[in-house]
C-alpha cells in the first residue's frame, strides 16, 4: 500500500471516528445547538479532521468531517470546517504529542470560565485526571489562531489536559480524540461537584504531595497496561 493509500484509509477512518465521538458530546451534554467541535490529527502528516461550522450534531456523518492542513486551511470535504479550525492547526503545530482537541461549552466549567476562576483540586478524581486545579486561560477572539495560542500558552508548565478559557468555555487536549473527550466529560463533572461542594461551605484544595501521588498512579498503574 502506498503513503497516499495509508494516509486515505487513515483519514476515512478518523472521519468515521470522529463523526461518532460527537455523539458523546451530546448525550454527555456537554454542548447546545450547533455550538462545540472535536477535531483529531492524521498520524504522519500535516492534516487533522474536523467538525463542519453550524451544522446540528444529528446531521452529522463521517462524510461531513472536513479535512484541514496544520494551518487550519480545508483540503478535502463539501463543508466549511468549524471557526475553530485555525486553533486546533495552532494546537498541534505546537504540542506533538497531542492527537485529539475538543471544545465545549458545558454549564459547570463554562461558569467557572465566565467568573475567571479555576477549579482547585479538592478532589481524588481531578488529582488523577488533571494533576492538579483546571487552569484558566485569558479571553480570546473566535475566527482566528488566537484560542490556540492562548490554550498552549495557559497549559505550558500544567499537567491539566483541559483549560477553560475566560468567558467562553472548555477546550481538552489528548493524546487521541477519544483521550481529548474524555477530559472534557471529566472537566465537566469536576466544575459540577466542586461547585456543589462550595455552595455548602469552604473546600481546601489537596496537599500538592497527596495530588503527586495520586496522578502518577492513577497514569502508570490505573487500568489494564
Amino acid at each position: 500500500m502506498t503513503t497516499g493509500q495509508l494516509t486515505q484509509t487513515a483519514v476515512g477512518e478518523l472521519r468515521a471516528s470522529v463523526a461518532a465521538l460527537h455523539e458523546v458530546l451530546v448525550t454527555s451534554e456537554l454542548v447546545a445547538w450547533t455550538s462545540g467541535n472535536i477535531s483529531a490529527r492524521v498520524p504522519g502528516t500535516r492534516l487533522m479532521v474536523i467538525k463542519p461550522s453550524g451544522v446540528d450534531y444529528a446531521a452529522l456523518t463521517p462524510d461531513s468531517m472536513v479535512v484541514c492542513d496544520l494551518d487550519g486551511r480545508r483540503v478535502s470535504g463539501a463543508l466549511s470546517p468549524s471557526s475553530d479550525a485555525a486553533s486546533h492547526a495552532y494546537i498541534y503545530r505546537h504540542l506533538p504529542q497531542v492527537g485529539g482537541v475538543v471544545h465545549t461549552h458545558s454549564r459547570y466549567a463554562t461558569a467557572w470560565a465566565a467568573r475567571g476562576e479555576p477549579v482547585p483540586c479538592v478532589l481524588t478524581a481531578m488529582a488523577d485526571e488533571f494533576g492538579g486545579e483546571i487552569p484558566v486561560g485569558p479571553f480570546a477572539p473566535i475566527g482566528g489562531d488566537e484560542i490556540g495560542r492562548a490554550v498552549v500558552a495557559t497549559l505550558s508548565g500544567h499537567r491539566s489536559p483541559a483549560v477553560l478559557l475566560r468567558s467562553h468555555g472548555v477546550f481538552t487536549i489528548g493524546a487521541t480524540a477519544a483521550a481529548a473527550v474524555k477530559a472534557a466529560v471529566m472537566c465537566e463533572d469536576a466544575a459540577r461537584t466542586v461547585h456543589l461542594a462550595r455552595s455548602l461551605g469552604e473546600v481546601a484544595p489537596l496537599p500538592q504531595d497527596a495530588i503527586d501521588a495520586l496522578y502518577h498512579r492513577y497514569q502508570t498503574e490505573y487500568g489494564q497496561h
